[in-house]
């Protein structure tokens, strides 16, 4: 994580967030976007306390799942541009540890290696993708909707590109952008953008949360690294890779508990090691 170290996220309980809301649940991670009066459009100091929250899920052992939502009726309408173009108008946060490198909301994601699910119930909107782009899941109600209006306003969705070309062809990512209108959840589901549409979104999300904390966290940690570093390798040389990766893993105290207890008819008892 080359924003914040891990020596930064231990003034994790001094920290007193200005724009988000954080809770740690059992194994449960949850970020809230706290910022509706503004339709969570993200400042910079925003962004970075999205960044510091990332990090400490990244690196706390205890965080299995990380569960992003929104309060208020919009799930974000991406950068406060006010604020990033007026430095004057972006209140610091002077309990946040120093940011190492400028923000970026696309990055921390990439970092996380730990599940992410977000939880959107309302609109998603510019740099909001940048958000539901670095999830690894994305779970909407039927009555949310996506766009980047950016072309509207004589600019372009540039850093929402490289996330959102993970996601969704080029093709569909640049009409998204050219267009700038909006799509609802059920078609942007078709693109990938979203993973599941559900009524009971409540339900639904922390019955997934609870399913991905029964599973190996360990395993889990080392095959979302994998699975980012294969793409930055030549085709040929990646199987070759990932028998090393799953050699070093079968070498682990989980790994071994996890075919005892299959053997014993019982729940694995992980220890992350």
């Amino acid at each position: 994580m080359q924003f914040y170290s891990k020596e930064d996220i231990q003034a994790f309980d001094t920290v007193r967030f200005m724009y988000i809301q954080t809770t740690l649940t059992g194994h449960i991670f949850t970020i809230t976007l706290n910022r509706p009066e503004k339709r969570n459009a993200f400042t910079p100091t925003m962004a970075e306390e999205i960044i510091y929250a990332i990090a400490y899920a990244h690196y706390n052992s205890e965080v299995r799942c990380v569960i992003v939502q929104a309060a208020g009726p919009v799930f974000c309408a991406g950068a406060d541009l006010n604020a990033f173009h007026d430095s004057s108008a972006d209140k610091q946060n002077e309990t946040l540890p120093k940011i190492r490198e400028e923000a970026r909301l696309g990055d921390a994601f990439d970092a996380l290696l730990k599940p992410s699910i977000a939880k959107v119930e309302g609109p998603v909107l510019a740099g909001g993708f940048l958000i539901i782009c670095g999830c690894n899941l994305v779970i909407s109600t039927p009555n949310a909707n996506f766009s980047l209006p950016e072309v509207k306003r004589g600019i372009w969705p540039m850093q929402v590109m490289a996330s959102l070309s993970k996601v969704a062809s080029d093709r569909k990512a640049l009409e998204m952008a050219i267009t700038g209108r909006s799509y609802s959840a059920r078609e942007v589901l078709d693109v990938g953008l979203v993973t599941s549409i559900v009524e009971d979104i409540n339900f639904e999300v922390n019955a997934l949360a609870d399913m991905i904390c029964r599973n190996a966290p360990l395993a889990i940690t080392a095959g979302i690294s994998a699975f980012q570093q294969i793409r930055n390798l030549p085709e040929k040389e990646r199987h070759t890779f990932l028998k090393a990766q799953l050699d070093h893993l079968l070498q682990s105290e989980d790994a071994k508990e996890g075919v005892l207890a299959f053997k014993e008819k019982r729940n694995p008892a992980w220890k992350n090691k």
